[in-house]
């Protein structure tokens, strides 16, 4: 895998819908390597900033630099090479489910594709054989030829991952991926994730509903309200007073276990989405 060792730097990242502030003057730096949970309930901002990251969205104020690259200002061909550089995972999977498991991994490569072979999605060997082994690391390569809507959620979430993988991407951003499927499912999807980052050293960015999957996973954890990061460090920090003083009470008596690593602490709390 192509790896530059460069550090992600938000600085004032802002983004505005009307009257409403989704991320508002959000700086972070993100050393190369690192397993960030993002955390908050839902309109905290963390989808949108993700997006930010990835350039599906603009922002409103703000820079986003990786390296010697500011990558607010891309336009064009560089901006699709960042995309591919930083490869995005949805809650929803967005896969084609009428297409075989394959073929929408191999969708993963198309950014290096002039107009033609992407428009008749024409692959080169080189190209299948990587797909494979992605497929292969997570434990569906003997699914290559089913159509993927015939999949379960956690393995069409996993077909995502090996998709973002063949992008041989820097940094993996992954928005609530594992919102939608049952415990079992989510350690896998999560299992996963972490074996990327620890075995490629890839950064990997994730958003998360529960704090006990943020503390059993990540190496940092960022919590957001409305926009703004209000807590910035090691699970260890992210005290039940922590959480307390950023959600509440009533938040805090809302929270408890969903998704457990097998090499995971005892259950700790639940943050809401």
């Amino acid at each position: 895998m192509r790896m530059e060792q460069q550090p992600l730097i938000l600085t004032s990242l802002t983004r505005r819908f009307g009257e409403t502030c989704a991320v508002d003057g959000v700086s972070l730096t993100i050393a190369p390597g690192q397993f960030v949970g993002v955390i908050g309930r839902s309109g905290a901002g963390k989808s949108t900033l993700l997006r930010l990251i990835n350039r599906l969205i603009d922002p409103s104020e703000g820079r986003i630099t990786h390296g010697e690259i500011e990558v607010t200002k891309l336009k064009g061909f560089a901006l699709r090479q960042w995309r591919r550089d930083c490869a995005m995972i949805f809650q929803q999977f967005n896969l084609v489910e009428r297409l075989d498991v394959l073929t929408n991994v191999l969708v993963g490569r198309l950014a290096g594709h002039g107009p033609l072979d992407s428009l008749l999605m024409r692959f080169t060997d080189a190209e299948r054989t990587i797909a494979i082994s992605a497929l292969d690391r997570l434990d569906l390569a003997s699914q290559a030829l089913q159509r993927a809507g015939t999949l379960s959620g956690g393995q069409q979430q996993r077909v995502a991952i090996a998709r973002a993988l063949v992008q041989e991407p820097k940094i993996m951003l992954a928005d609530e991926p594992i919102a939608s499927l049952d415990p079992g499912n989510a350690t896998r999807v999560m299992d996963a994730l972490r074996s990327i980052n620890r075995d490629d050293g890839l950064t990997v960015l994730v958003n998360l509903h529960t704090l006990d999957t943020a503390r059993s996973y990540c190496d940092r954890i960022v919590a957001m309200r409305a926009g703004r990061v209000m807590f910035d460090g090691t699970p260890r920090q992210m005290t039940d007073d922590v959480v307390r003083d950023i959600y509440g009470a009533e938040g805090l008596a809302e929270f408890n276990e969903s998704v457990t690593s097998t090499a995971a602490a005892p259950a700790r709390p639940r943050v809401p989405a």
